[in-house]
């Protein structure tokens, strides 16, 4: 019991440490907003002004300017509710803001200010504080009022299932579930583990527990390396310890804000491939060990603010010195938001191990229905 337990939970003490290889740089101070003149705020019968945004072909939009980061200058503008309208900075000429916002420029300065449009290709800042205006190239600014996260970003679920009955019929089921990822900057951690246990009158039909400890180390937005770990246990594959220790590269081909609209816009794809040592201790048959590959493709494709999730994650492990020996491990499912945090994890597991011991089946299938917590520490407008 204490060893599943190992296996499933175990690695969570590296989250505590986690933040420990996070270097977060302290945001440069911002310049206080504008105060209130004596007079108090304009009447409310007084619409405020759109922001005006001029784009190099001579388009104009009008709407309220929310945000400019990667390139992108972000407007609200009242043709729908919610309706966004992204354009590329490179595009805009002239800018008028008539709500105070924080510009951040190249050398680090961060500016509280409203805009006017100066000359083609120009800024006119003007902050409360600071007497007349200031006129910069609009090259100048890095980014306008951006989403500003947290050092470490947490996300994932924790999901449970549990029945039992007495008398007649006698039986006890458990089942647990952990998702767990860590973003910086540079570093992601992530942790994934399963325990199942089943016991039907007094007797022990199901015991089996897996768990992922991955730390991917970022050198661009998409390129990173990792370094994994692997455990299982399976009672009933005469399995007491299946490990597998790899490493090598990983790259980001779909990343949050890829896409746009409710759909699409939070679905992330990663693959990656690399070098391991791959050991299987069993309780009567003769230990194996082999130098293996190990594969993997993540995808998870939340919709509609995360009210469902859509998942795939899977692990592949073919031996270089017998082709013909691989190892396969897939969990997919559904994820559905009851209310708040809440979820409904509904999972399909799939195992195959194509040249398993004797006496042992290749394929085990598992397919669990869960209740749970999700969470996510990003900040979102």
């Amino acid at each position: 019991m204490m060893r599943n337990v190992f296996i499933l939970f175990a690695a969570t003490s590296f989250v505590l440490s986690f933040e420990t290889l996070v270097r977060a740089e302290e945001p440069a101070p911002q310049l206080p907003a504008p105060a209130l003149s004596a007079e108090g705020p304009p009447p409310p019968s007084a619409a405020p002004k759109p922001d005006v945004v001029t784009l190099k072909d001579g388009s104009v939009i009008y709407g309220e300017v929310i945000e400019m980061s990667n390139g992108e200058l972000l407007i609200k503008t009242a043709f729908g509710v919610g309706d966004i309208v992204k354009v590329k900075w490179a595009n805009v000429v002239k800018l008028a803001v008539n709500h105070p916002l924080p510009f951040h420029l190249k050398e680090g300065t961060i500016l509280v200010a409203t805009a006017e449009a100066g000359e083609e290709g120009t800024l006119v800042l003007k902050a409360e504080p600071l007497a007349g205006t200031m006129t910069i190239p609009m090259d100048a600014v890095v980014s306008v009022n951006p989403l500003v996260q947290p050092p470490v970003v947490f996300l994932g679920a924790v999901t449970a299932g549990l029945s039992a009955a007495n008398g007649n019929t006698n039986f006890q089921n458990a089942s647990f579930l952990l998702d767990l990822t860590g973003r910086s900057e540079k570093l992601r951690l992530l942790l994934n583990g399963r325990y199942v246990y089943n016991e039907n009158n007094n007797v022990l039909a199901a015991r089996n527990a897996r768990g992922t400890i991955k730390l991917d180390f970022f050198f661009t937005k998409r390129f990173y390396a990792f370094t994994s770990a692997y455990f299982e246990q399976d009672t009933f594959q005469d399995l007491k310890l299946r490990t597998a220790l790899a490493a090598g590269p990983g790259y980001q081909f779909i990343d949050k804000g890829d896409f746009s609209g409710p759909y699409f816009k939070d679905m992330t794809l990663s693959a990656e491939f690399g070098l391991g040592y791959f050991n299987e201790d069993f309780k009567n048959l003769p230990d194996q060990a082999s130098l293996r590959g190990r594969g993997s493709i993540r995808f998870n494709w939340p919709m509609l603010d995360e009210r469902i999730l859509i998942f795939y994650f899977g692990e592949f492990f073919p031996s270089f010195q017998n082709t013909q020996d691989y190892y396969l491990t897939t969990d997919q499912g559904i994820r559905l938001k009851i209310i708040e945090g809440f979820v409904a994890n509904f999972q399909f597991t799939y195992r195959y191990n194509n040249t398993p011991p004797a006496g042992v089946q290749s394929t085990d299938t598992l397919t669990l229905i869960t209740l749970g917590y999700n969470f996510d520490t990003a900040n979102k407008r």
